[in-house]
């Protein structure tokens, strides 16, 4: 009776693992350790916004919206809780992506007025923090494109045959990817023109 049980416990583990359970699996433990480094990087960014904010208040008191902005922002980014089971839901997802989109613009407009003050340009602090935004800035990049490669490999996994039936049956399904929200707008090449601007007509 053992020695047929084991036979059976064999087979069974051999056709899971030829039918693609395992790396399913194993893509999945990929995503969720991609996904956790990605949400590393956005707080770290987080972390570093209210010292920005503070260190550009003294020089641009009366930019109070752009830095309202920022503010405003990091606090929805907060209030939003990045956990595994966003992975599994595309409206979370996406809430959440819009959530970082709007920080990232909002930082954008801070860094365009940032370049009126020289003198804040120069500050050992300022320069300090956009180091440290710039380096994570890149590594949310290098971060999100890891999770998007882990994400499309996983998805290939489970529309692929024979691995699509063990995902139907236990219930596996695609995970959302990352997305540009203006993908229109970026799509259109910028008009470059080097011709000077007319004077205007007196």
């Amino acid at each position: 009776m053992r020695k047929i049980l084991t036979v059976l416990a064999a087979l069974a583990s051999l056709s899971l693992t030829n039918c693609g359970y395992n790396a399913i699996q194993s893509e999945d433990e990929q995503i969720k350790a991609n996904w956790s480094e990605v949400v590393n990087q956005y707080q770290r960014r987080a972390d570093l916004v209210p010292n920005l904010v503070n260190s550009v208040k003294g020089f641009a008191q009366q930019e109070k919206d752009v830095l309202l902005g920022v503010t405003n922002a990091r606090a929805k980014v907060g209030s939003i809780q990045a956990t595994p089971e966003v992975l599994n839901d595309p409206a979370a997802f996406q809430k959440f992506q819009a959530a970082q989109g709007e920080l990232s613009s909002a930082l954008s407009r801070l860094l365009v007025v940032t370049e009126n003050y020289p003198q804040l340009k120069s500050d050992a602090l300022f320069k300090d923090l956009m180091s440290q935004l710039e380096g994570t800035e890149n590594r949310i990049t290098v971060a999100r494109n890891r999770y998007i490669k882990a994400v499309q490999d996983y998805n290939v996994t489970i529309r692929s045959f024979p691995s699509n039936l063990t995902a139907m049956m236990f219930g596996y399904k695609e995970k959302p990817n990352f997305t540009v929200d203006n993908e229109k707008a970026i799509s259109t090449a910028p008009k470059v023109d080097f011709n000077p601007a007319p004077a205007p007509s007196k």
